[in-house]
């Protein structure tokens, strides 16, 4: 890093099979390289916890029903992703005019995202949101590296807000203390009752259509049955007993053991590819944007019209993707 000029920080270019790293200057951004937002979300293994979040989200029934009228995610479940990683890396890596575009783009997105039930602007859905990507973190982050002090842990909780904020949540909307969001977070899991679409939105998310997704589709599904509280992961009907919960325990085991001790680069090249790709997309005018081709919509999801179920068809477009 220059450290003689004022002001910018380093980011990771990354470039196909090559895998080359080019370093370009860019503006500070919301957050300090040291805050503990940075630290937190620069490490890779936070990915393993990407199916908990978006399982969490679709359990909420409102959640659940604008994800499946308005997402192609489970047809698509790599944008899906990529999607979720732009918000996240762009927001707490990206300069500040990053972080502005990106939730300028989803925020007029989610205008659309309005139905029976359901509006993806209302605070309460929105709160839900950020709530899911907060906890997939700090759980991921603690179960890898041990428990943050406490201090520690308040800052990462009140930078985490800017999930919230980002998608047109008022401020004082976020609970205000980390006692505040552990009542929330108790009341929401305490309270959701899964529905036959969050069920059948599941079972297509670790069911891909391309074989080549579909190993890591198993290793989600086996991380999310672990990461969940027991009684949402019933409701989604993913199985548990003793013997897998042996297997996960293992499992982090050798995660403790090995991954606090790769390079930092190896650790954070999943944040650095994504970053380069976030800034390549912008250039070209093509952040967030749908492709021009008709996405396959679920075809095993079964709505109700005039009390028959209707199934959806295939190769019908489903309109803009939500968070």
């Amino acid at each position: 890093m220059d450290s003689g000029t004022p002001g910018p920080v380093l980011a990771s270019r990354f470039l196909g099979n090559q895998r080359r790293l080019t370093l370009i200057r860019m503006e500070s951004g919301l957050f300090a390289e040291d805050s503990q937002i940075r630290r937190l979300n620069r490490e890779g293994v936070l990915l393993g916890g990407a199916g908990y979040a978006i399982l969490l989200q679709v359990a909420h029934p409102a959640v659940g029903r604008g994800v499946y009228e308005h997402s192609d995610f489970t047809a698509r479940p790599i944008n899906r992703l990529r999607g979720t990683l732009t918000f996240v890396y762009g927001l707490v890596f990206g300069t500040e005019e990053e972080a502005e575009r990106v939730s300028r783009i989803v925020r007029a997105m989610h205008k659309t995202v309005v139905g029976p039930g359901y509006n993806a602007l209302d605070p309460d859905l929105q709160i839900w949101v950020a709530a899911t990507l907060y906890s997939s973190g700090i759980r991921m982050y603690e179960m890898t590296f041990g428990e943050l002090d406490a201090a520690a842990k308040d800052e990462v909780y009140r930078q985490s807000a800017v999930f919230a904020t980002a998608l047109g949540c008022p401020e004082d909307r976020w609970p205000t203390t980390r006692a505040d969001f552990e009542l929330y977070w108790a009341r929401m899991v305490d309270s959701i009752e899964v529905g036959d679409t969050a069920r059948e939105i599941a079972a297509g998310l670790f069911a891909p259509a391309n074989p080549l997704v579909r190993p890591l589709a198993r290793m989600q599904r086996f991380l999310s049955a672990g990461l969940l509280p027991p009684r949402i992961r019933d409701q989604l009907g993913l199985d548990w007993g003793p013997g897998r919960q042996r297997m996960f325990d293992r499992l982090f085991a050798v995660v403790r053991a090995v991954y606090p001790r790769l390079p930092m680069a190896v650790r954070s090249l999943p944040k650095n590819a994504y970053m380069w790709d976030m800034r390549r997309q912008a250039a070209r005018g093509r952040l967030y944007r749908r492709p021009k081709a008709a996405v396959r919509a679920l075809p095993t999801i079964s709505r109700r019209r005039n009390g028959a179920p209707v199934r959806s068809a295939p190769g019908r477009p489903r309109g803009h993707r939500v968070r």
